[in-house]
C-alpha cells in the first residue's frame, strides 16, 4: 500500500490582510446602542467625525493597546480606515479628539447615564463606589499631585479615579470621577456621589470603603433619602469591645471561616462588629513578617554600628540637598534575640487581629451586612480591569484634558465589556481578559483577487466571540 506523505509547505506572499474583527463589531453594535453619535456630535462638527475616531480608539483599546502614540499607526492602515469610515489623518488629529473627549467627560457620562437607564429597567439602583490612583508620566497636568500611591510609587506624580458601579446582579459602571493625586477618598467620595445621586432611587444602598467614610459623606447619603453600607476605623473605645466580645451575646454568621459577629444598635445607624478566625491568621501572619523585617534592620543597623561603618543607602534619605547627621542605638546590646524579637512582635501585634466593624443606616441581619460588603469586591474588579486588562495605566499624557480623554475611553471600553456580561448572562463570570482574547481572535481575512475586487473571509469563531457578535445584532 502507498504512503502518501505530507507536502512541504511552502510560502508564498500575497497582498490577504486579517484583522481582529470581533472587537470591531462589538464596539459598533454598543456605540449604536448607546447612541455614542448623538452624545459626541455635539462636541466636533468639522473634520473627522470624532464618532468614528472613538469607535477606532477603543478598538485598539480592547485589542493591541501598546501605547496611544502607536494607536495612529494602527488605524492608519487602509483596512481599518475602511472598516471605521475614515481617512487618513495625522497624529496630531488623534491626539486632538482625545483633547475634546475630555474637556466634555463630566457631560459625556451624565448623558450616557441617561441613556443606560432609558434603555435598561434594572431591578435596583444600589452602588458600590471604589477610588485608586494611577501614576503620571509628565508635568504639565495640574492634576499631577503627590499623594498615597496605590502603584507603591511615592516619588512619582499622580492622579486619582473613582468608579461607581450598579452592584450585584448587574454589576455595570455608571460613573468615572477624575481628581487630583492628593486628594484623599473622603474628599472624593462627594464628587463621586454627587455625580451619580440623581440616578439613584430613594432608598438605594451606598456601599463603600472605611477611606471614604466621614461623618459629612454619611450625611450627604442621608440628606439624598438613601441608605449607607460602610466598615469604620477601629478606635479605642472599640477595644473595650474586644476585650468583652467573647462574653457578649455574639452568633455565629460562618461556620466554615469561623466568623462571628453582634449588633449595636444607635439611633441614626447600625454597627456590625464581627471576628473572623481567617482573618485573624492572615493578619497574625502579616505582622509576624513585618516584625521579622524589623528585627533583620535592627540587626543591619546594629552590625554597622559595632564594625563603625556607614549605614547601608536604604536606612538614609537619598537626597543630595538634605545634610543628615544623627546617632543610631538599638536595643539589641540590652537584649537577647529571643527578647528583641518578642519586643518588636508585640509592638506589631495590637489585639485587633480578626476583628472589623461594619456600619449602616439601615437594619440588617449580620449576615446581609456581610453579604452586601463582601460583594462590593466587584468594583474592585473593575478597577482592576480598568488598570491591568483595558490598561488605562501608565498615562502618558501631559494636559489635564488629555488625562480625562483617555481614562474615560478606557471607561467607555469597561462599560462595554461589563453590557456585554450583563446581556449574555452566560458570560457573567467570565473575566474581561478571556472575552478580549475572544474577540480579537474571531478575524477577517481581506482576499485581494484583483485590482477592483476583494473577498472577506470570517474564521476562528468560538462559542464566546459567536454569541457576542450575532446575538448582538438583534441587541442594537
Amino acid at each position: 500500500m502507498k504512503t502518501l506523505k505530507p507536502r512541504t509547505i511552502c510560502l508564498k506572499p500575497n497582498d490577504n490582510i486579517s484583522l481582529p474583527v470581533g472587537t470591531t463589531i462589538s464596539v459598533k453594535n454598543y456605540s449604536k446602542f448607546l447612541e455614542l453619535g448623538t452624545i459626541f456630535s455635539k462636541f466636533k462638527q468639522k473634520g473627522i467625525p470624532l464618532l468614528n475616531i472613538l469607535e477606532a480608539i477603543i478598538s485598539y483599546r480592547l485589542t493591541e493597546n501598546i501605547s496611544l502614540t502607536r494607536a495612529s499607526n494602527w488605524i492608519n492602515r487602509e483596512e481599518v480606515l475602511e472598516e471605521f469610515g475614515l481617512k487618513k489623518f495625522e497624529q496630531r488629529t488623534l491626539f486632538r479628539a482625545i483633547e475634546t473627549i475630555g474637556e466634555n467627560y463630566r457631560t459625556i457620562i451624565l448623558d450616557l447615564q441617561d441613556i443606560i437607564f432609558d434603555k435598561y429597567d434594572f431591578s435596583h439602583t444600589d452602588v458600590n463606589m471604589d477610588w485608586s490612583s494611577l501614576i503620571l508620566w509628565g508635568n504639565k497636568s495640574e492634576l499631577g499631585k503627590h499623594g498615597y500611591s496605590r502603584d507603591h510609587r511615592p516619588d512619582k506624580k499622580q492622579i486619582t479615579f473613582g468608579v461607581t458601579e450598579l452592584r450585584k446582579p448587574i454589576n455595570i459602571p455608571i460613573g468615572l470621577t477624575i481628581a487630583e493625586g492628593n486628594l484623599n477618598d473622603q474628599k472624593h467620595f462627594q464628587q463621586t456621589f454627587n455625580q451619580v445621586k440623581d440616578k439613584l432611587k430613594e432608598g438605594s444602598n451606598v456601599i463603600f470603603d472605611k477611606g471614604a467614610n466621614s461623618k459629612d459623606n454619611l450625611n450627604s447619603v442621608i440628606a439624598s433619602k438613601m441608605k449607607f453600607l460602610t466598615a469604620k476605623k477601629l478606635n479605642k473605645s472599640d477595644d473595650q469591645l474586644i476585650k468583652k466580645f467573647w462574653s457578649l451575646n455574639r452568633v455565629i454568621v460562618d461556620s466554615e471561616k469561623g466568623i462571628f459577629g453582634f449588633k449595636q444598635e444607635f439611633p441614626a445607624r447600625t454597627n456590625y462588629f464581627f471576628f473572623s478566625k481567617n482573618l485573624q491568621v492572615e493578619q497574625l501572619e502579616s505582622k509576624m513578617r513585618k516584625a521579622s523585617k524589623f528585627f533583620k534592620e535592627a540587626q543591619e543597623i546594629q552590625k554597622s554600628i559595632d564594625s563603625k561603618k556607614k549605614l547601608p543607602k536604604k536606612f538614609l534619605i537619598n537626597n543630595p540637598l538634605v545634610d543628615m547627621k544623627f546617632e543610631l542605638q538599638t536595643k539589641l546590646q540590652f537584649l537577647s534575640e529571643k527578647e528583641a524579637f518578642e519586643k518588636v512582635k508585640k509592638a506589631s501585634i495590637t489585639g485587633r487581629e480578626g476583628f472589623f466593624c461594619l456600619t449602616s443606616s439601615d437594619d440588617l441581619t449580620l449576615e446581609e451586612a456581610l453579604s452586601l460588603y463582601r460583594e462590593k469586591d466587584s468594583v474592585e474588579k473593575i478597577m482592576h480591569s480598568l488598570k491591568n486588562e483595558i490598561c488605562i495605566k501608565p498615562v502618558r499624557v501631559w494636559s489635564t484634558n488629555s488625562i480625562n480623554g483617555v481614562l474615560l475611553i478606557g471607561y467607555l471600553a469597561q462599560l462595554i465589556i461589563s453590557l456585554i456580561r450583563y446581556d449574555h448572562h452566560e458570560l457573567k463570570n467570565i473575566s474581561t481578559k478571556f472575552i478580549k482574547i475572544s474577540l480579537s481572535q474571531l478575524t477577517v481575512t481581506i482576499e485581494k483577487l484583483n485590482f477592483w475586487k476583494k473577498r472577506r473571509i470570517y474564521s476562528n469563531f468560538d462559542p464566546i466571540n459567536e454569541l457576542i457578535c450575532l446575538q448582538n445584532q438583534a441587541i442594537t
